[in-house]
């Protein structure tokens, strides 16, 4: 494959989610756990890729109170809680497994908070 020289950051990462996504699929038993970080909020989705259909999901801009966590700043804090959101979304319709799918991000601050929150929470990943 050549690599072009001039690609932005956003087309790197949307070159490894499509190899990510080649190999990670959700079913209705296991979805696929999707995040999405944006600069203001995450997102994040249960989705069962055999129907094609979003089970549940969360964002941060959900979260009520902006709860302060020990030691994680307020984005990663956001991200962890919505992670627990989505855990208890996913509990109220007998989801407890779920296939991580970082979408070609960094499994690293946000991305990493959002799969701590939904193992807290009763997900297994």
């Amino acid at each position: 494959m050549k690599r072009l020289v001039h690609q932005t950051k956003n087309e790197r990462r949307i070159v490894r989610h499509a190899r990510v996504r080649s190999r990670v699929s959700g079913t209705a038993e296991c979805p696929r756990l999707s995040v999405f970080r944006g600069l203001k909020q995450i997102k994040l989705q249960l989705i069962d890729d055999a129907a094609r259909k979003t089970l549940c999901a969360a964002t941060s801009s959900e979260i009520k109170t902006k709860e302060k966590v020990e030691g994680k700043a307020a984005k990663v804090a956001e991200a962890y809680l919505a992670g627990k959101l989505l855990a208890k979304k996913a509990g109220e319709k007998d989801i407890k497994r779920a296939v991580f799918d970082r979408a070609g991000y960094r499994y690293h601050g946000r991305v990493a908070a959002a799969a701590d929150g939904a193992r807290e929470g009763g997900i297994k990943i």
